[in-house]
């Protein structure tokens, strides 16, 4: 029976706990940044009842405050977390626009498993440690006729879900004299 045996340096030693300690802190990261993405299931016959946090634009509410988004009546509501609720018809709703964003999560012990990270893993730690993000855009007439806009960020696939629920409300885009809008645009270039 043959015994090996290998001499490790204590400065490889170092290094290959470093690397271990490095790699559990990726998988760990990863896993974090997986678990914030996942998007819950939603039954088609719930009422409509979102989280949201309004970033701009409602009379009497604060900028960038969490609450409650949902359809009651004829009406879209954000009830905030602690103050007042705010209200808009549904009949005074001329647009509807939906879009994306992204922010990094995990904040500081995301930033100290990038830095742990060796030869440069914290950048593909980085392409996971983002949650997705949608931002509904209303506007809206008032009683007077006047034009206001708001601002809502939406979980992911959240923001669909309200702009299809207002359109089978009775939502139209149109344009300020009533018309269908025209999303078609005609360009001609001159000849020379």
């Amino acid at each position: 029976m043959y015994r090996f045996s290998i001499k490790v340096s204590p400065m490889q030693d170092r290094l290959a706990r470093a690397r271990l300690i490095g790699i559990w802190a990726l998988l760990f990261c990863c896993t974090f940044a997986l678990a914030q993405n996942a998007a819950p299931v939603v039954n088609a016959n719930t009422p409509l009842n979102v989280r949201a946090t309004l970033l701009l634009g409602l009379e009497n509410t604060k900028n960038n405050s969490s609450g409650t988004l949902s359809i009651q009546d004829n009406a879209l509501v954000f009830r905030q977390s602690s103050g007042p609720s705010a209200k808009i018809e549904i009949d005074s709703v001329r647009d509807v626009f939906v879009g994306g964003e992204s922010k990094q999560v995990g904040g500081l012990p995301m930033k100290l498993g990038k830095a742990a990270a060796p030869y440069g893993a914290g950048r593909a730690v980085s392409l996971f440690a983002h949650k997705k993000y949608d931002t509904l855009t209303l506007e809206y007439a008032d009683a007077s006729g006047g034009i206001h806009g708001t601002v809502f960020q939406l979980n992911k696939g959240d923001g669909e879900r309200v702009r299809k629920e207002l359109f089978a409300r009775g939502v139209s885009a149109a344009d300020f004299e009533g018309q269908p809008k025209n999303d078609t645009v005609e360009v001609t270039h001159a000849k020379e």
